[in-house]
């Protein structure tokens, strides 16, 4: 199950259902995907196919939503 958290800009946001403990979102496009964490600070981990430009945009979307993120992520994993 990887419930979609926000579509915004042609980027779908997303978890993987108990993929690991720590506190991620994906983000997948017809360009790339990545992996970042959100808490406590928000990091790539994994990137492939987005430019760095995409990835600054990327970056600056969950900056802007990262307590949907966080609440969101909370909800479903019940943490």
């Amino acid at each position: 199950m990887s419930p979609t958290v926000l579509r915004i800009k042609g980027y779908r946001f997303f978890f993987f259902s108990r993929e690991e403990e720590r506190m991620h979102i994906h983000v997948l496009s017809n360009d790339g995907e990545a992996k970042f964490w959100i808490f406590p600070e928000i990091k790539m981990v994994k990137n492939h196919k987005f430019s760095s430009k995409q990835l600054k945009e990327i970056e600056e979307i969950i900056k802007e939503h990262q307590d949907e993120f966080i609440n969101a992520w909370r909800k479903h994993f019940g943490s």
